[in-house]
């Protein structure tokens, strides 16, 4: 049901702004109002996102990624803040929500990792496209494999095990002569590999912290 809700919110935002593209400009207009809208849903989406990778967490699911330590650094602090809260549970949900409203603020979201972009000097993307005080990530550019502020989880792991299997074909279909290229295919390869091994390592250690209760 809230997957679909958001197809059709998507779709609606589409439509409004192919609608209104070109009727107003001006601020306060009928493209600052839909902007503002798209606003709103990115930002509910962010947080539903961040808070499900919290529940991850709870549950010893941990992400992976160069960024992992810093991100369950944060996810450890939470639980500590509401571990110290009476115990409403209304209130502990909605204060949840604030404590992670934070985070999510400054995700970014690619289709194989997170970005949280909390510190423009240190995001790879900008280091290497020489921009390193942009106010937002080139998420097209993002080599999270070695982003310090990229993690992967769980909902990426099927995009890494298809560059896996699809390389793996393709590297086979390479005539002998093409040892280069097979070098460089087979580099991205193990690459993407080792992104899958690290995913499954960290539901390994959810599923092992339940098998011990």
């Amino acid at each position: 049901g809230h997957r679909r809700s958001q197809s059709r919110l998507t779709r609606k935002l589409k439509i409004s702004a192919a609608t209104t593209e070109g009727y107003s400009s001006r601020p306060g207009g009928a493209q600052a109002k839909l902007l503002a809208e798209i606003g709103e849903f990115e930002a509910e989406r962010n947080l539903s996102l961040v808070a499900a990778e919290y529940r991850n967490y709870q549950n010893g699911i941990m992400p992976a990624g160069p960024g992992a330590r810093e991100l369950a650094a944060f996810f450890g602090g939470v639980a500590g803040k509401l571990a110290a809260r009476a115990p409403n549970i209304a209130g502990s949900d909605q204060h949840l929500l604030n404590l992670l409203s934070k985070r999510a603020r400054i995700l970014h979201i690619g289709v194989s990792n997170f970005c949280w972009f909390s510190d423009p000097s240190r995001a790879l993307c900008l280091i290497l496209a020489g921009t390193p005080s942009a106010d937002a990530p080139l998420i097209g550019m993002c080599d999270s494999a070695r982003c310090p502020q990229a993690t992967h989880h769980q909902r990426h792991r099927a995009v890494w095990a298809g560059t896996v299997s699809n390389g793996t074909v393709f590297i086979g279909q390479l005539g002998r002569t093409r040892k280069t290229e097979q070098a460089r295919l087979q580099g991205e390869v193990d690459r993407a590999q080792r992104v899958v091994d690290a995913i499954d390592a960290a539901r390994q250690a959810g599923n092992d912290q339940t098998g011990s209760e």
